[in-house]
């Protein structure tokens, strides 16, 4: 029993290799796509808004049907993440969240639209270590949200409220249908890009995926279906960006968490994650913070969980930073 254990762990250790090393010097493209689904999975319950999701916006999703013959200005919304609780804190980190606002003439109707997490940024960036679970438990997903109103003080006040451009009542509609397509397949939340260095012609390993995402893409189809944009002011974005050398594949939940022969592996991951759990104290989270420098910085290590599946990242000065760049409109 014992002498089959072994060639089975041995065979599955070579099986692994041979993807990774396929997937990395073979047919691996930079940067990994986006994985997208054919449907959006119910929410476990185990996840846990601090702050609901979407208060006001419809359950469904569904956005309102304009006429045709309407004319809808469009805005680009920032403010700083969390302005309702800190106020213009963050945004002196250049810590920003980014939306569109839409007017129709015929109603006088405002509207705000906007992409963000079902569980708060924490949840989506590190997971939850479950007694009940092995592999580490991720509660991830994001959404759109679209409701009535465009709150003027909190994007204006410490962020941006700016009129960018104008569409036609049927461009609204044609947005909106892809809105919730693009809605309905692309389910979770991805706070990292991931890059090989700071300078212009990095490699680009991971793209993330968040509000300013969505934002860009918004902007991208708005401009497809002949809208014309544009901005009197510099167009920036947060963009929080990890410094790594090639990413070595890993594998998926079932491939590590459930082989014995990846025990070591399994625990090492589930290692690092404890380092970021939630709801820790003050002397725990300094500790944490401790740690998180000797494995990040010290030993050059991060594992990224990325289209639900783990890569190791051979960490580089500077390691991680927090950027106000430009991403002119399309």
């Amino acid at each position: 029993m014992f002498y089959t254990e072994v060639v089975l762990g041995f065979k599955l250790l070579l099986f692994l290799h041979v993807v990774a090393q396929f997937r990395i010097n073979g047919q691996q493209k930079w940067p990994v796509p986006y994985r997208r689904f054919d449907r959006r999975p119910d929410v476990d319950s185990y996840c846990q808004a601090l702050y609901p999701f979407c208060p006001t916006g419809d359950p469904d999703g569904r956005i309102p049907y304009m006429r045709d013959s309407d004319t809808i200005s469009v805005y680009r919304l920032q403010t700083p993440v969390w302005e309702f609780k800190y106020g213009s804190l963050l945004g002196k980190f250049h810590i920003m969240h980014d939306a569109v606002g839409f007017s129709s003439a015929e109603t006088g109707a405002n509207y705000t639209m906007e992409w963000y997490e079902l569980f708060q940024l924490c949840n989506c960036t590190f997971p939850h270590l479950r007694q009940d679970v092995y592999a580490p438990f991720w509660c991830n997903q994001g959404a759109a949200c679209f409701f009535e109103g465009i709150d003027d003080l909190h994007w204006s006040q410490n962020g941006t409220l700016e009129k960018i451009g104008v569409i036609t009542g049927q461009q609204f509609n044609d947005m909106a249908r892809w809105v919730q397509e693009d809605n309905e397949t692309g389910i979770y939340y991805e706070t990292w890009a991931v890059r090989s260095d700071p300078s212009p012609n990095a490699t680009v390993w991971f793209e993330s995926y968040d509000c300013s995402q969505f934002v860009h893409r918004t902007y991208r189809k708005l401009t497809e279906l002949g809208a014309k944009l544009s901005s009197r002011s510099q167009t920036n974005y947060t963009k929080i960006y990890l410094y790594s050398g090639e990413p070595t594949y890993l594998g998926n939940d079932s491939a590590i968490f459930g082989q014995p022969a990846l025990k070591n592996l399994a625990l090492d991951i589930r290692k690092f994650y404890h380092t970021f759990r939630p709801h820790q104290t003050f002397a725990d989270a300094m500790i944490s913070l401790l740690e998180a420098f000797e494995t990040v910085v010290l030993e050059r290590s991060f594992y990224l969980y990325y289209n639900f599946e783990y890569w190791h990242l051979p960490m580089k000065p500077p390691y991680v930073r927090i950027t106000y760049e430009e991403v002119p409109l399309p």
